[in-house]
C-alpha cells in the first residue's frame, strides 16, 4: 500500500492521551455498535485477527467483550502500532497478541499468517484504491479458515450512489486528494466477495450511514461448483 500521509483531515483523527496510546473519536463512536454485532456472528472461541486496527480502541473492547477469542491485531502505521501495544498494556488483557506489522494490500500476506476464524477489518477500504482492494479482500479469504466469519464495516455507496450530504462531501474530499481512493459500491463489493469464495451472508445497516458486510468462507467444493 502506498501509505498515504495527506489524506483530508477528517479520514483518520486520532489524539493522543498522554501516552503512547491514540484516541479516535470515530472509534469511540462507533465501537458500541461494532462490539454487539460482532457478538452476534463471531465463533465463541478461536482465533480472530484484525486487519488495520488503527489506534487499538476497537480490539481492546473485544477483547474484554469477547474473553474466548484468541485477538491478533495489525497495522502498517508504526505509530498506531505503538498505540495498539499501549492500549494491550493500559488494560492488562491477556487475550490479545502483540501487533503485527502488516501491509494487507500486498500480495501474498496471508501465507505468513496462521488461518483465522474470525477476520475483522473498519474502516479503511474507502481510503485506498480498487486494485488494493481486490488484494485485500482475496488475501482476507485465504487467511480465513473454511467457514470462518468475517466482518467489513466502512462507508459505502449504496448502488452507485452516495445516499447522504455528509457522504458526497467526504467522498470528493478523498477524490480530490488521490482520484484512485474513495467510497465503494456496495454491489461491487459483493461481486468481489464471491469472486474470492466469501459468501455474503448478510449486509447490515449500521449507524452514521455505514454497511457492515457479514461474510463467510465457503468451503472448496462450493467454490468450485460456482454455486
Amino acid at each position: 500500500m502506498v501509505y498515504r500521509t495527506k489524506l483530508p483531515e477528517t479520514a483518520s483523527v486520532a489524539n493522543s492521551k498522554g501516552d503512547a496510546r491514540l484516541f479516535a473519536p470515530s472509534a469511540e463512536r462507533n465501537s458500541t455498535p461494532i462490539v454487539n454485532l460482532i457478538k452476534q456472528i463471531a465463533p465463541k472461541s478461536g482465533e480472530a485477527f484484525e486487519i488495520a486496527s488503527g489506534t487499538g480502541q476497537h480490539i481492546v473492547k473485544l477483547a474484554l467483550s469477547l474473553p474466548n477469542l484468541s485477538w491478533s491485531p495489525s497495522e502498517v502505521d508504526e505509530e498506531r502500532i505503538k498505540s495498539i501495544s499501549a492500549w494491550i498494556k493500559a488494560e492488562n488483557l491477556s487475550n490479545i497478541k502483540p501487533p503485527l506489522y502488516l501491509d494487507a494490500t500486498e500480495t501474498g500476506w496471508s501465507k505468513s499468517l496462521p488461518q483465522s476464524d474470525f477476520i475483522l477489518l473498519v474502516n479503511l477500504l474507502h481510503l485506498i484504491s480498487w486494485n488494493e482492494t481486490e488484494i485485500l479482500i482475496s488475501e482476507l479469504s485465504k487467511a480465513l479458515k473454511t467457514h470462518g466469519i468475517a466482518l467489513i464495516y466502512g462507508p459505502f455507496r449504496r448502488n452507485g450512489e452516495l445516499t447522504s450530504e455528509g457522504d458526497r462531501k467526504f467522498h470528493v474530499s478523498l477524490t480530490q486528494t488521490d482520484p484512485d481512493i474513495g467510497y465503494k459500491d456496495d454491489l461491487d463489493m459483493q461481486t468481489l466477495f464471491s469472486n474470492s469464495g466469501l459468501s455474503c451472508l448478510e449486509k447490515v445497516e449500521m449507524p452514521a450511514n455505514n454497511l457492515a458486510f457479514v461474510l463467510k468462507k465457503d468451503s472448496l467444493t462450493k467454490q468450485l461448483k460456482g454455486d
